[in-house]
This record gives structure tokens, sequence and C-alpha cells, in this order.
């Protein structure tokens, strides 16, 4: 499948055996299925999520044979991988933000998500997997990023700019599915401060897989790998 290209101090870094990567920063899958490029269907339209996945959200995350190579994944906890969340989105939790009402409702529960993060060493490249579990449609995610592509969060001193664009989705075998890309840039600037990032987003039922690839600078992102390891979460998401 191919994916198309695109376009604060530094985060914290998650890794192998121990918490150094990088890292700033769902679904019952039955004959029913369908398969989506970026238009909600009749299900994703509903208000609220009603059907749920009973599966352990750690279970279904990509294993490190799922993973590339170079980019040996580590299994991050409950409130690690909260942390990831809020460093992906850009958005510090408290944070203030402008235009008010551009902030996704991130989890808060460390019980109602799962991360792994796989990093390659040399550049520092991660690709995050996220599994989430919440009973809002992916179509109320691209709405909020269709209406707030900058969003400007500010946390005590520190303002983050975050530019969001859509993608075209990946076509995979769920209830929908999403893309961006997206930079966050803080008040100093510089080589290697801005992060950039490439996103893959499906759900079905009650759990969102979300995999990202995440750079500095100008870096370009490996769109194979991040989809390898999209592909086999969503695969493995939906015989369960």
């Amino acid at each position: 499948m191919n994916v198309p290209e695109a376009p604060d101090p530094r985060p914290r870094r998650f890794g192998r055996g121990g918490v150094a990567g990088c890292a700033v920063l769902g679904l019952l899958l039955t004959g029913c299925g369908s398969t989506v490029s970026g238009h909600p269907d009749a299900e994703s339209q509903q208000a609220t999520v009603i059907r749920h996945i009973a599966a352990d959200l750690g279970s279904m995350l990509p294993t490190a044979a799922q993973f590339p190579d170079t980019y040996p994944p580590v299994v991050l906890s409950g409130s690690d991988a909260l942390g990831a969340d809020a460093d992906l989105r850009g958005i510090p939790s408290g944070a203030t933000v402008d235009p008010p009402g551009c902030a996704d409702s991130p989890p808060t529960d460390p019980q109602r998500i799962a991360a792994t993060v796989g990093t390659d060493d040399d550049t520092r490249a991660s690709i995050t997997v996220e599994l989430i579990r919440t009973t809002d449609p992916l179509a109320r995610l691209r709405t909020l990023l269709q209406q707030c592509g900058t969003v400007r969060a500010q946390h005590g001193p520190i303002t983050n700019t975050v530019v969001t664009q859509l993608d075209p989705a990946a076509p995979v075998n769920a209830d929908d599915s999403l893309a961006w890309r997206r930079t966050v840039s803080g008040q100093r600037g510089g080589p290697g401060l801005t992060r950039s990032m490439r996103t893959l987003a499906a759900q079905i039922g009650d759990v969102r897989i979300i995999a990202t690839y995440l750079t500095f600078g100008d870096d370009k992102p490996d769109m194979t790998a991040l989809d390898q390891v999209f592909t086999a979460t969503v695969q493995d998401v939906g015989k369960r």
C-alpha cells in the first residue's frame, strides 16, 4: 500500500530497554467491515461508537517482529503512553489553546491507552503506535482537524505552534480511516527543534489505532516503515 509523501524543547526519548528512544514529544472486524479511503461511513457518523472490543489494548499492540529491524520497539507504561500522546498532539495537558475549541479530547485514563515506540538510534526518528479506547467516532476528529489547521497552545512560558494538514487516508479495512501531517514548533527555533510527524489512523468499534512517524527538522519520513507497522496493527486488531 502506498502512502503519499509530505510537510520547545526536544522531546522525551523512549528506547530499547527503558526510557531512551524518541517520543516527545480499534476494533472488531467482521464480514461487514468496510474498506474506506477517508470518507466516514454511516457508523462513523454516529455521535457515539457503540461497538465494544473486549480484548485488552496491550495485547493488540504490534510485536517487535512487526516493526522494521531498525526500529526496535519498547512498550510504554500507562503514564508514559499518556505523555507520548500529548507530545504527538503538540498540546500539553492544561494548555490554553487559540483558537478556542481546537484541542481534541486526549485520553486521561492510563487504562484506556496502550502504546509502543520503535526508535532508529542513528536518525532519532521514531514510530509510535497508540491504541486508544474511545466512544468518539474518527469522523469527529476529522472535522476538528479540518477546522483547526493552525493552533497555538500556551502552557506556562512555553507556546507551541501546531500546524496540521489532512492527507489521503490509508485504504485499510476498518470502520473509518484518517491521515495527517503535522509540525510542532516552539518559541526557540533552530535545526532539530521542530517536530515533524506523519500519522495514519483507523478505528473499528471503540478502539482507535494511531501510528505516527516522528522526525526532527527536515528529515524525510520513512513512510514504508510506518505503513508496515500500521497495516500489521490494523490487521491484528481486526482478528479480535
